[in-house]
């Protein structure tokens, strides 16, 4: 059998490494960073806890590269919806149906812990403090504001009804931490009529 060649070698670093970023978030959105451990980490992703150590030196970087990807996957994700068809309000929905949806809510969960907990590494919490819900409020205000033109929109002060919508999200995201299935999540038209103007 023929040697791995650099790309080959390349390609398994990285599946790896995202085998064991996604393990690292399921653990660490259930237990928080108190409560993990680099074990529980490396059982989660199928490894041994020594496999886990060549790639991250401690359960702190591991939890700093969590919280930034969390940030900036957030980030791209909300300015992508400026790229959605349709109206404001269409897209808000559009971008409320992704961020409700199972996927986000252990990001959801990790953010949670790295806002509440006392022991966030200082490189995570520096992350937390560069970008405050004022970073998304600024992203979606020139939505919002369009969508308040167009008069699909109530016309309260667009920075508070923003501020507002993301905090039910956040609310809502955090609300189901043990995965109740009695748990229903509201359907986006029910919840979005705080800031639909009634015709």
């Amino acid at each position: 059998m023929a040697p791995l060649n650099e790309e080959q070698l390349k390609q398994i670093r990285d599946e790896r490494k995202e085998q064991i970023i996604e393990a690292a978030l399921k653990v660490f959105a259930r237990r928080g960073i108190i409560g993990t451990k680099m074990s529980m980490i490396a059982g989660e992703a199928g490894i041994s806890a020594g496999l886990l150590y060549r790639y991250f030196d401690s359960k702190d970087e591991l939890f700093t590269t969590l919280v930034q990807q969390a940030i900036e996957e957030s980030i791209d994700g909300i300015k992508s919806i400026y790229q959605l068809p349709g109206s404001p309000l269409d897209k808000i929905k559009a971008l409320t149906a992704e961020i409700l949806h199972e996927g986000s809510q252990l990001y959801f969960m990790l953010m949670h812990h790295a806002r509440t907990s006392d022991e966030v590494p200082l490189a995570a919490k520096k992350l937390i403090e560069e970008n405050t819900m004022q970073t998304y409020i600024d992203i979606l205000e020139p939505l919002f504001i369009d969508g308040q033109k167009m008069g699909e929109l109530t016309e309260d002060n667009p920075s508070e009804l923003i501020s507002c919508y993301l905090s039910i999200l956040s609310g809502l995201m955090t609300l189901n931490i043990q995965g109740d299935e009695n748990y229903q999540m509201p359907k986006v038209d029910i919840l979005l009529r705080f800031i639909v103007r009634s015709s």
